[in-house]
């Protein structure tokens, strides 16, 4: 089965479904939807997105001979990840290709000084706390808030470094840190918006999606329920 066409190649679909796999096996997989339902088939199309954008940028940064050092997934602040949308910022944290890519297409992106004092005063915001979590299978950063209401409360409650489960949940909340929001310059605000410029001409250009992995937006598809 195929993913997708990449410059009227297809690309085969077993990557999609060992990232789906994962998921499911999971820390969070009891919050994903039930498996054929509508919702399950929209976060199948969303990870088809994340998997394509990943490759279009390995095909861009080959072409291009860029540097793509094996490091490690990245974390997002939340603010970003909303500027660039979920399926490029999946991309953006999961495969150094496309943070290469970013930074080649980004590099000349300079805007004025008034625009910078500008932005930064829209982007300032209130600190926020994020927990450092323990999981059976795994480490992860999150918000209190974007845990099941139970197990934050009951990690609050325990004294920090034991584990504590509730329901289908256990994990351990290792340390908690307040981070501070001064507001992002519009230096990197204008690379983003170039940047997610760039990266929709070339899937228009260079993709072809496939029946059942459309674009989860898109409003042809028959899970597409957010239709006005």
């Amino acid at each position: 089965m195929t993913l997708g066409l990449l410059d009227g190649r297809p690309i085969p679909r077993t990557d999609l479904d060992r990232r789906l796999a994962a998921l499911r096996g999971g820390p969070r997989s009891t919050a994903l939807p039930q498996p054929g339902s509508p919702e399950d088939r929209q976060l199948t199309r969303w990870v088809a997105q994340v998997l394509l954008t990943e490759a279009l940028c390995e095909a861009v940064a080959a072409e291009r001979n860029l540097p793509v050092d094996a490091e490690a997934p990245v974390r997002l602040d939340q603010q970003v990840a909303v500027e660039l949308g979920s399926i490029t910022a999946a991309a953006y944290e999961g495969s150094a290709a496309v943070r290469a890519v970013y930074e080649w297409v980004t590099a000349d992106v300079e805007p004025s000084k008034a625009e910078r004092a500008h932005n930064r005063t829209m982007t300032a915001r209130p600190p926020s706390v994020v927990w450092h979590l323990a999981f059976p299978d795994g480490k992860c950063e999150a918000a209190p808030e974007s845990l099941p209401l139970t197990l934050a409360e009951a990690l609050r409650k325990a004294p920090r470094g034991e584990e504590v489960t509730v329901g289908l949940w256990t994990a351990t909340l290792l340390f908690e840190r307040t981070t501070t929001h001064e507001g992002t310059t519009i230096d990197e605000a204008s690379r983003r918006v170039a940047f997610t410029r760039w990266l929709d001409a070339e899937r228009a250009a260079r993709l072809t999606l496939v029946e059942g992995l459309e674009h989860p937006g898109d409003p042809a598809q028959p899970d597409n329920h957010h239709r006005h």
